[in-house]
């Protein structure tokens, strides 16, 4: 799940759905919805195929043992690794095993470097011994071995007149670089369930602009924000280039409290570290922030720290190639066979702990939905595709690449003020090109909210899904599934088809300690897994995915975004307004 700015990785930013809205509206003046095919009021539930679904995952599930084989032996995979290469190649063969069809990897572009970290240490020598937890930043370069050298503080720099004050005084130092993080000592506990309030209210469409519910991760809908956001993000190149230039030895950051070590992108000197052209000068690792904090306290009461530092990283490529793993269970009706349905979860992930969470736990749930379906021979009308995405991370790579290809492509502004800003996030200024697959797909549902059950589904504001949502899930009550929310939500793999007109959803999971101890962290490791949770979101994503294959229509569709005219929004409309003053 893309996070890193979140508090500043989470929705399609609100301008996309105000298009989708200013759509219907300019129906008057010539554009059109989409045309859509007469819907059943009642579904038709093939409840025997629910029961042996059900049977079949919970029973005889094999969720633990591909978390086993992806999280334990392959372990993490940022994208462009040799580790995340292992595991296309591993969850390829994985289809194959189960039968499924067409099993292969399919490349979306050219990513940028190749890189994994080795090992990272960090000991205090003096004025005491102690060892810190520490990580290097995706991307670091390594240290010259292990490095024993004095540190030295310095707050985090604003403009580059701040540079002046600290030439000629760095040479061979580690740098402490920025404020040190207050803890609280209460912290609330790390653990969370949503309760029947707090699942009523994500049910209850807001009227405020999406605002007030978190898990929903709607980013700002402001260019200026983002050009903000990521003019601090160059910045970061900028003082990364003058710690190397006067010769630092390393650089530390603050990382995480209470055992967990959060490091993503937001910790390395620039979002975009990966490319060759960015590539960050300087060895930087994050610690724990009770480290940083007693390393502060020390310096600022002129007593002199030494650490030994040690960042093992390896570079392996600078133009890897991004791969995403796709395999299918065809369709048995000669009519429909040829029509898609499809989930899926990102691959890739950060490398402080193996990814089991984030999105490891969503790739095996999707993989396990396939096992189960074959498992009880299952003949879906329509074709059933999975796709287990890359380079979700740093900026939804894989299913973006995956749309183009596929089903259509979109124009993003090429202002020089953000250029600076990742291409999913910048400005859309030209209409929704359309290719002849994007008719074929009735849907895509996506998993990327760590390992909780499932306990509803976000229909991204699609009125007419909402019913036949509610229908597929009435049978699974029992296991949990009680949401249909009419809200979007977004940071993740269903976006991209959403921001095409495709029907893409994500499911309304229980956080448990998703947000608060494993998202990005050391500790999105096996162990935060719960597999009753799991065994039951495969359930259901094998039920839905199964349902959407075999009913007569495809999956109803909102009407085509039309991005290209959100810069018309605030001016009157003709057609629309009829007493609107005419130049």
């Amino acid at each position: 799940m893309i996070a890193t700015l979140r508090s500043s990785s989470r929705s399609l930013p609100v301008h996309l759905s105000r298009a989708i809205l200013l759509s219907c509206l300019l129906a008057p003046i010539g554009l059109t919805c989409v045309a859509q095919a007469q819907q059943p009021a009642t579904e038709t539930l093939d409840l025997d195929m629910y029961a042996r679904i059900r049977h079949e995952g919970i029973f005889n599930s094999h969720i633990m043992e591909y978390a086993g084989g992806l999280f334990d032996d392959i372990g993490p995979r940022l994208t462009g690794s040799p580790s995340l290469k292992k595991a296309n190649d591993w969850t390829r063969d994985q289809f194959t095993h189960m039968g499924l069809a067409n099993a292969h990897l399919e490349s979306w572009g050219d990513f940028g470097m190749g890189w994994q970290q080795i090992g990272t240490s960090a000991l205090m020598t003096a004025p005491a011994t102690a060892t810190f937890l520490a990580q290097a930043t995706p991307w670091s370069p390594a240290t010259k071995g292990q490095i024993t050298a004095d540190v030295i503080a310095i707050p985090e720099l604003k403009e580059e007149k701040d540079f002046d004050a600290w030439k000629g005084k760095l040479t061979g130092k580690i740098v402490l670089y920025g404020p040190a993080p207050k803890i609280d000592p209460d912290a609330v506990p790390k653990l969370e369930h949503y309760d029947t309030a707090h699942l009523a209210a994500i049910g209850e469409f807001p009227l405020d602009g999406y605002n007030g519910l978190r898990e929903q991760y709607v980013l700002p809908d402001d260019p200026a924000f983002w050009e903000k956001v990521f003019k601090q993000m160059a910045f970061k190149e900028k003082v990364s280039a003058f710690f190397a230039s006067e010769k630092a030895a390393a650089l530390l950051v603050p990382g995480g409290s209470g055992g967990v070590i959060h490091d993503d992108t937001g910790s390395s000197m620039g979002w975009f570290v990966y490319r060759p052209d960015h590539k960050q000068p300087i060895a930087e690792a994050v610690i724990a922030n009770e480290a940083f904090g007693r390393i502060s306290r020390l310096l600022s009461h002129d007593v002199p720290v030494k650490l030994a530092l040690d960042i093992q990283t390896k570079f392996t490529g600078d133009h890897e190639p991004g791969m995403n793993t796709i395999a299918e269970i065809p369709g048995s009706d000669p009519a429909l066979k040829d029509q898609v349905v499809m989930l899926g979860g990102h691959l890739d992930s950060w490398i402080a702990g193996t990814g089991a969470t984030d999105d490891g736990a969503g790739a095996i749930i999707a993989m396990e939905a396939m096992r189960i379906l074959k498992a009880v021979d299952a003949h879906p009308r329509r074709t059933i595709r999975v796709a287990l995405w890359g380079g979700e991370e740093q900026g939804i790579f894989g299913s973006a690449g995956y749309v183009r290809d596929h089903f259509a492509t979109l124009q993003y502004s090429t202002k020089p003020e953000e250029q600076l800003i990742p291409e999913f996030l910048r400005q859309q200024t030209g209409p929704v090109t359309l290719k002849p697959d994007h008719a074929l797909l009735s849907g895509y549902f996506n998993a990327d909210n760590g390992t909780g059950k499932f306990l509803g589904i976000y229909t991204e504001g699609n009125q007419a899904i909402g019913s036949i949502f509610e229908q597929w899930g009435k049978p699974l009550r029992d296991l949990g599934f009680t949401t249909i929310s009419q809200r979007p939500t977004g940071s993740t793999d269903h976006v991209p088809f959403d921001l095409v007109g495709l029907p893409g959803f994500q499911f309304i999971q229980d956080p448990r300690d998703y947000e608060s101890r494993s998202h990005h962290t050391n500790q999105d490791v096996y162990e935060r897994l719960s597999e009753p949770d799991l065994q039951q979101a495969a359930v259901i994503m094998a039920t839905f995915v199964y349902d959407a294959a075999t009913r007569d229509q495809m999956l109803p569709r909102k009407p085509l975004p039309h991005p290209e005219l959100v810069e018309q929004r605030s001016k009157p409309l003709e057609g629309i307004y009829p007493d609107a003053v005419k130049k």
